[in-house]
């Protein structure tokens, strides 16, 4: 079975609490944990409060705590014009396991231009996965690391590239 980044959407960060029902304030401590559940995934975002009333036997896959801020509102898109983060997000939703090279470093490209936010890697029995968060928004993304070598670099960012320039003359 397999439980790698192409196997599970991405799922948006709750505007309130799984547990409580009750809705997170701006600059609130939250957290968030990931549960393995049939094929993929399960997300849960927990106050402070229900976290620390939870059933502690029950254990998630991975669990990290954030600072909940509102989604801001969304500006007017005058030009539909795919980026590396949109590129990545329609991989990743895709499941084509042909782009997991580009996925990864898409996924650091945007870590490294403060977009995404690694939050902790897991190791799995397919390899090492990265669990990403969105910085603005709350998403996550989770990225298998394909274990590129430096003599694949180019190659990687050529197919980015193409498929980047693709998606913007269609």
């Amino acid at each position: 079975m397999s439980l790698l980044a192409n196997d599970w959407p991405i799922k948006h960060r709750a505007d309130v609490c799984a547990s409580t029902g009750r809705s997170f304030q701006a600059g609130e401590q939250f957290y968030t944990l990931l549960f393995r559940e049939g094929e993929g995934y399960r997300r849960e975002d927990l106050s402070e409060e229900a976290w620390s009333k939870r059933n502690e036997n029950i254990r998630p896959f991975s669990f990290w705590k954030s600072r909940y801020e509102p989604p801001p509102d969304a500006p007017p898109d005058p030009l539909p014009k795919e980026n590396a983060e949109d590129l990545l997000r329609r991989l990743l939703s895709e499941n084509n396991k042909d782009h997991a090279n580009a996925c990864y470093v898409l996924a650091v490209m945007l870590e490294r231009k403060r977009v995404l936010k690694q939050i902790k890697s897991e190791q799995t029995d397919e390899g090492r996965v990265l669990i990403y968060e969105h910085g603005k928004n709350g998403d996550v993304f989770i990225v298998r690391d394909p274990q590129l070598r430096l003599t694949e670099i180019e190659s990687v960012q050529n197919e980015i590239s193409a498929l980047l320039s693709s998606a913007t003359s269609s």
